[in-house]
Order: structure tokens, then C-alpha cells, then sequence
């Protein structure tokens, strides 16, 4: 039998159940079964802080099948340490699966990003939509701990700003 032949001789699989398409209401279901704060902005986008950190939750793609957390590090880095923070970020996207890193400048401080990405074109589970969405939370707060050890004056000055609030 080939790689892509089907055997057809054996006993059947029960199928398995049916997925539901991605939505909205399904990313703020699982979110509210954790009892975890977020707000819902003018675009209709999901979004809360964890650890201090912004995160929102994007539906992408033509028929918003794509389900992206995506986070922010919330550290006032200047824009003359681009260089060392892009070497961090990479050194980090070449060992670890998730989350992808990136950086940019933003006016005089630098931006670093944690996208998790996920296709459900075909449908998704709502165990599915609670994981990955705590995968993208736990992995870009893994991602900004690491870059707070590279910075621990701006994590010190960011929490202690955060305590003010």
C-alpha cells in the first residue's frame, strides 16, 4: 500500500465529531472559563494585560479562520539598544517553538512582539481554542520574562509604574 492509499479492508473509524468555525464568542467563552479579564475594543478585537503585558486575541483571514495571540512587551527600551534586543528576540525564535518574536522601532523605544498563530479553516474544538490561547499567553510572558532578565532596570521601573495604577 502506498503512503496516500486508504486501506479500506479494515474496520471503520466512528467519525470524529464536528468542529464549529472559529469565532469571537468562542475566544471570550474560553476566556470567561478562566475567569480572566479582557475588554472588547471599537474594532470588536479581544484584549486584556496579564502580567502587565497587552495581549490581544485576532480573528484573521478571509473567513477569520485564523485565531492569533498576539502580545506586547510593555518595557521602555530605547531605540539605541535595537541592535541587542533583535539578537535576544532571534537567539529566542531559533530555540523555542513558540511564541515567534519580533522587534521594531516605535518612535524612540523599541517594540517586541509574541505572535501565535493557528489555521482552523476546518473547524476547532472549544479545548482547542482554551489551549492555544494559553499557549500564546504562557509562551510571550515566557518570551518578555526572558527579555526582563536582559533588562531588569526597565522590568523594575514597568512594575513599579504598574503598582501606581
Amino acid at each position: 500500500m502506498g503512503f496516500f492509499t486508504k486501506d479500506t479492508s479494515g474496520p471503520t473509524t466512528p467519525a470524529p465529531p464536528a468542529l464549529g468555525p472559529l469565532s469571537r464568542d468562542r475566544v471570550t467563552a474560553a476566556l470567561d472559563s478562566r475567569d480572566m479579564r479582557y475588554g472588547i475594543d471599537d474594532d470588536g478585537d479581544v484584549g486584556g494585560y496579564w502580567d502587565g503585558h497587552l495581549f490581544y486575541f485576532f480573528l484573521m483571514g478571509q473567513h477569520e479562520e485564523y485565531l492569533q495571540v498576539r502580545g506586547r512587551w510593555n518595557r521602555k527600551v530605547g531605540v539605541d539598544q535595537l541592535p541587542a534586543v533583535l539578537e535576544i528576540v532571534n537567539e529566542w525564535n531559533a530555540s523555542h517553538l513558540w511564541p515567534k518574536g519580533y522587534v521594531r522601532a516605535e518612535d524612540d523605544v523599541v517594540g517586541v512582539y509574541a505572535e501565535h498563530t493557528v489555521d482552523y479553516e476546518h473547524g476547532v474544538a472549544d479545548e482547542q481554542v482554551d489551549l492555544q490561547l494559553a499557549c500564546g499567553i504562557s509562551t510571550g510572558l515566557q518570551l518578555f520574562e526572558h527579555l526582563d532578565e536582559a533588562y531588569p532596570e526597565q522590568a523594575a521601573a514597568a512594575k513599579a509604574e504598574q503598582e501606581q495604577d
